[in-house]
């Protein structure tokens, strides 16, 4: 039996159970969310947990629990257990944390202005625990071209077999209609032709901010590239520059157009330094991938 076979008998079963129990086990979380007091949150949450949602942090990429969790399920608040998100709308952005194109409850997201890191930005945080749960951009796929880039340590992961158990029935029938292959007609649309670009020019969050903003850009993600560090880090990737990976749409947009644009957006005259930026980290470059 396949993978997609044994998925869609896993989520028959949970339908049945689902249909079995029916209102007389339905789901009653949520219908007064509340944050604990701060006491309570540190011996709650982990330090990581506590740093993230108390505090605006940022965990880790590629080093946490949900960047590449693929289970069917849906992701909670680690505060208030309010829902948040659902794997149906996750997807692999490249950046290393957990992205999402939509709310699962829109009404359980509130979005912030936020001007750190020399930048305006798009927090999210949740509505009735205020938690800090990381930031959207615009620079997602189809249906909504969002990018909700989530902080796993701001979240809990229920999977579906859990969901009547832990109070979210609600949300079975969802995962019901994505097995029963209701949604089929996505499969028919045309693929659409991806090509990659990759860059480096200064801050890769300021060039990221710049390049993913061009008409048929379709996702960018910021990294260290070019030297000889294994898994290069913030920390730690001498040798490498900051640079900017993009997915772009070559009907929409030519590579000779991208690259006319990197030429314009910054001064690769400067060696090893973009305005107050001074490093090897800053250097100008261009990565190829494919060769003509």
């Amino acid at each position: 039996m396949s993978m997609r076979n044994r998925f869609f008998v896993f989520i028959a079963i949970v339908a049945l159970a689902y249909l079995a129990f029916g209102a007389a086990t339905k789901g009653v979380r949520m219908t007064t969310a509340t944050k604990p007091s701060d006491a309570e949150l540190k011996k709650k949450l982990t330090p990581l947990q506590y740093e993230v949602t108390q505090h605006e942090g940022t965990e880790r990429p590629f080093q946490n629990e949900y960047w590449e969790n693929h289970k069917p399920g849906i992701y909670v608040d680690i505060v208030s257990g309010e829902p948040l998100f659902s794997s149906l709308d996750k997807f692999d952005s490249g950046t290393g944390w957990p992205s999402f194109t939509k709310p699962l409850e829109k009404d359980n997201v509130v979005e912030k202005s936020d001007r750190e890191l020399f930048m305006v930005r798009t927090e999210v945080r949740s509505k009735h625990a205020d938690s800090h749960l990381g930031h959207v951009f615009d620079d997602g796929p189809p249906p909504t071209g969002l990018r909700y880039c989530m902080n796993s340590a701001s979240m809990r992961f229920i999977p579906v077999d859990r969901l009547q158990a832990e109070g979210y029935g609600q949300y079975l029938p969802l995962f019901v209609k994505a097995a029963t292959g209701e949604s089929k007609s996505s499969a028919k649309t045309t693929a659409v032709k991806v090509e990659t670009a990759t860059v480096a020019g200064g801050c890769f969050w300021g060039a990221q901010d710049l390049l993913r903003k061009l008409p048929g850009v379709i996702s960018s993600r910021v990294g260290y590239t070019g030297g000889s560090v294994k898994n290069a880090t913030y920390q730690n990737h001498e040798g490498h520059a900051e640079a900017v990976e993009i997915k772009f749409d070559p009907a929409k947009i030519s590579y000779e157009q991208i690259l006319e644009f990197f030429f314009k957006m910054h001064d690769p005259t400067t060696m090893n330094r973009q305005v107050n930026d001074v490093g090897t980290s800053y250097r100008s470059r261009i990565f190829y991938h494919d060769i003509a």
